[in-house]
Formats: structure tokens, C-alpha cells, sequence
């Protein structure tokens, strides 16, 4: 299996939980957080539905400047949407990663905030960070559906919520 194979098995693995735990939200529930410095389930939502997206930006762009990025995602308001934008950003992703070639793969990515540079990586590894990226927040998306008492699905298997005892 190639490497991207691989990557675009993983893509899909992935994307396929997180729209499990993504179609968990209540509707009324996407202004609440656990905490004043967390993020609402709004912003941690639309975060996640994103990040397949950023294959796409890892592939076909050389880096990525938080300070000039014109990336922007959008509001979300319910879970039809949310679902609908992961849908989009995992096709976005899937069909930048399925035009490239591996040599593109090996190429340099710099991700920086202004001047300041945070990172330089090969292409490959960014969008295994990306994937990494998808699961710490699903992690963490997990947690505030537990706060509400919304049954969580499994990932890599049965939740405690889907066990019988």
C-alpha cells in the first residue's frame, strides 16, 4: 500500500467515527462549554468538521501563516450543517490527496504565526498531524457530550455507553 493509500484509508476510517460522535449534539446544546477558557461545542465542532480540509492545504500549498491565512470556517448553527461541512471537507481533503503524487508527499510544509515559525515538516507528516489533530478533538468533544449526558459512540470499539452492564 502506498502512502497515500494508506493516508486516504485513514481518512476515511476516521471520518466515519468522528461522524458518529459529531451527530451526537443536540441542536440547543452548540453555545454551551465547560468552561469559560474552553471552546464552545460550536467552535470544537466546526473545528473538527474542518480538519480533514487541511489535507487539501497540506498538499497543495507550501505552508500555512496564522497571521495571513485566509482560511476561515464558518458558523455553524446545527447538527444537518455540521455534518454536511464534514462531509464537504473530507471530500476536499480525499480528492487533493488522491490527485498528488508521493514525491509531492516528501516536500517541506512551514506552519508559522507571522515570522515566528512553529513548524517544518514533510508534507506526509502534516496530514498525520492533521489526523492526530481529528482524534485529540474528538477526545475532547467526547468529554462535553459526557458533561451532557449524550450517550457517546465508540471509536475504536464499544463506549460505555454501547456496553451491556
Amino acid at each position: 500500500m502506498t502512502t497515500i493509500e494508506s493516508l486516504l484509508k485513514e481518512m476515511h476510517q476516521e471520518a466515519e467515527t468522528t461522524r458518529k460522535m459529531l451527530a451526537r449534539i443536540p441542536d440547543d446544546k452548540y453555545d454551551w462549554q465547560p468552561h469559560e477558557k474552553s471552546m464552545t461545542v460550536r467552535r470544537l465542532a466546526t473545528h473538527i468538521a474542518d480538519i480533514p480540509s487541511w489535507v487539501e492545504i497540506a498538499v497543495e500549498d507550501e505552508g500555512l501563516n496564522f497571521a495571513t491565512t485566509g482560511h476561515k470556517e464558518p458558523v455553524i448553527n446545527n447538527t444537518a450543517e455540521l455534518l454536511q461541512f464534514l462531509d464537504e471537507s473530507v471530500r476536499k481533503g480525499g480528492e487533493a490527496l488522491s490527485k498528488t503524487n508521493e514525491e509531492v508527499l516528501k516536500e517541506d510544509w512551514t506552519l508559522a504565526n507571522g515570522e515566528q515559525v512553529l513548524s517544518v515538516r514533510p508534507k506526509s507528516e502534516v496530514i498525520r498531524m492533521a489526523y492526530c489533530q481529528i482524534v485529540h478533538h474528538r477526545a475532547q468533544l467526547g468529554v462535553y457530550l459526557r458533561l451532557l449526558n449524550v450517550p457517546i459512540p465508540g471509536s475504536y470499539g464499544p463506549s460505555a455507553d454501547e456496553m451491556p452492564f
